[in-house]
């Protein structure tokens, strides 16, 4: 995801400050890893630097003085275009619980209870996501995210009953390499 981007779209909707940035992130991408304030504040000057976002005056709204910024109408037009871009399917796919299938059998693990074990770690997440996306008076952005989640962790099931039921096989060809 694009912290640079993000940021402009929620510029889009008015001046804002960093701090209040973070909030509006976190709150909108409930199942995103949370902004740090320092890649808030980062990606601000940034933005500041390549003339996509510009201060807009300071705010201190009964609190310490915040700098408040606004996106450029260049900042703009490459938001647009950004969002109009599609998303390329991943040339290549790097997947960290393969790997450990193949370490596994390369050190003379049990790859078997590896899966088990992960699996077990896949479906508690898909239950917490579950009570998430379920509970009274969800906002629709956290039930989209959490069925995005939901979507991935399934297709990672699906994977990990294919690869358990083909360990054998799979044993056999690294052992033989």
């Amino acid at each position: 995801m694009s912290t640079r981007h993000i940021l402009l779209g929620l510029l889009a909707t008015g001046p804002s400050h960093g701090y209040d940035l973070k909030r509006r992130h976190d709150e909108r991408f409930p199942q995103a890893r949370p902004l740090a304030y320092g890649q808030v504040y980062t990606t601000l000057q940034r933005l500041v630097r390549d003339g996509l976002a510009e201060v807009d005056g300071t705010d201190s709204d009964g609190g310490p003085e915040r700098t408040m910024y606004r996106a450029t109408d260049d900042g703009s037009q490459e938001l647009a275009q950004w969002a109009g871009e599609i998303a390329p399917p991943a040339p290549f796919v790097t997947n960290e619980i393969f790997a450990k299938v193949v370490v596994s059998i390369l050190s003379g693990g049990d790859p078997e209870a590896y899966l088990r074990a992960q699996r077990a770690a896949h479906m508690e997440r898909m239950r917490q996501l579950t009570a998430v996306k379920t509970a009274q008076g969800t906002d629709l952005a956290t039930v989209l995210s959490a069925d995005y989640a939901l979507n991935h962790l399934d297709a990672d099931l699906r994977w990990m009953t294919t690869t358990a039921a083909r360990l054998t096989t799979l044993t056999a060809e690294v052992d033989a390499v």
